[in-house]
């Protein structure tokens, strides 16, 4: 299996679904594991399909033999483990009174890989701190804007790696992750797979709302990160951290600042301007990122 993966340059996910190929994805390419597993192939009528005990089996490997024991992981749909990777899950979904207790008859994974880039932030972190030229200084409140699949989450773990660490220009800001699904931190048994920074505090699993008012009472952090805004809540907890004091760095999924308008409940971050920079994120042909950087009023600073 080890060879078959050496042939390909960097994996993004693995998709594996009962009764159809097993796909894995390698960049803008999809290829398929052969009838035997000995070689990788673009044809899908050369592909071997995947069973159902070929699933049960897999399960058994990432849970360590006890899927029990990750009983609340399968509620919420995924399981991250060791090395940050996480695996989603989908089923039969099983509700009581209203909330979903588990997924049975789990049919479908997708094993999302892990990706490290340090130091891919490193032209963009000079823009956001406020006073460049002091090294005691706090960063503008900012948001990353990309569509999913583009980088967002990886350029926003480097940043929070580099504001924590700081350098001989800048001195580390104490950073609080709020990591509802286990993608930035990447933890494992509480412990981060992903580096983070020496002044990171991290709250795994815990929706976003919540874990943005809990870290700011228990943690005083001077930085609150965040993956994927997205609802109401979200915003009045954005709302909640800006009048605390605390400096936010947020993302959201959206191609631009134009579709953030036209979204209900996103649009508030632009009419409340509760964010003073925005990182909008694109891709080059040739899938070079490529970087627009937008004041509070929406226009371009660099």
């Amino acid at each position: 299996m080890g060879t078959v993966f050496q042939t390909l340059g960097n994996i993004e996910e693995i998709r594996i679904r009962v009764c159809q190929p097993m796909i894995i994805l390698d960049g803008q390419q999809e290829y398929f594991f052969s009838m035997h597993g000995r070689y990788l192939t673009k044809d899908s009528q050369e592909a071997y399909t995947v069973t159902l005990a070929d699933i049960s089996d897999m399960l058994v490997f990432i849970s360590r033999y006890s899927l029990f024991a990750f009983e609340e992981e399968v509620r919420n749909g995924f399981i991250t483990i060791e090395g940050g990777h996480r695996i989603g899950l989908s089923g039969q979904a099983v509700f009581n009174e209203g909330w979903m207790q588990t997924i049975r008859n789990i049919s479908y994974l997708n094993i999302r890989v892990c990706h490290e880039k340090k130091e891919c932030a490193r032209r963009l972190i000079p823009y956001l701190y406020r006073y460049p030229a002091r090294k005691e200084s706090g960063i503008y409140n900012t948001l990353l804007i990309s569509p999913p699949g583009k980088g967002k989450t990886t350029l926003l773990r480097d940043l929070i790696r580099m504001l924590s660490d700081g350098s001989s220009e800048h001195a580390g800001l104490k950073v609080s992750v709020v990591d509802e699904r286990s993608e930035l931190a990447g933890c494992y048994k509480g412990i981060p797979q992903n580096d983070v920074g020496m002044r990171t505090d991290v709250l795994d699993g815990c929706p976003k709302s919540n874990g943005m008012m809990l870290v700011i009472r228990s943690m005083s952090p001077q930085v609150v990160a965040v993956d994927e805004l997205g609802s109401k809540e979200d915003v009045q907890a954005v709302a909640y951290a800006v009048r605390c004091g605390c400096s936010i760095l947020g993302s959201v999924h959206a191609q631009d600042l134009d579709e953030i308008k036209r979204k209900p409940v996103l649009c508030e971050f632009l009419k409340q301007e509760y964010f003073e920079r925005y990182l909008v994120i694109g891709q080059k042909k040739n899938g070079e990122r490529c970087y627009q950087l937008y004041d509070a009023a929406q226009q371009l600073v660099c």
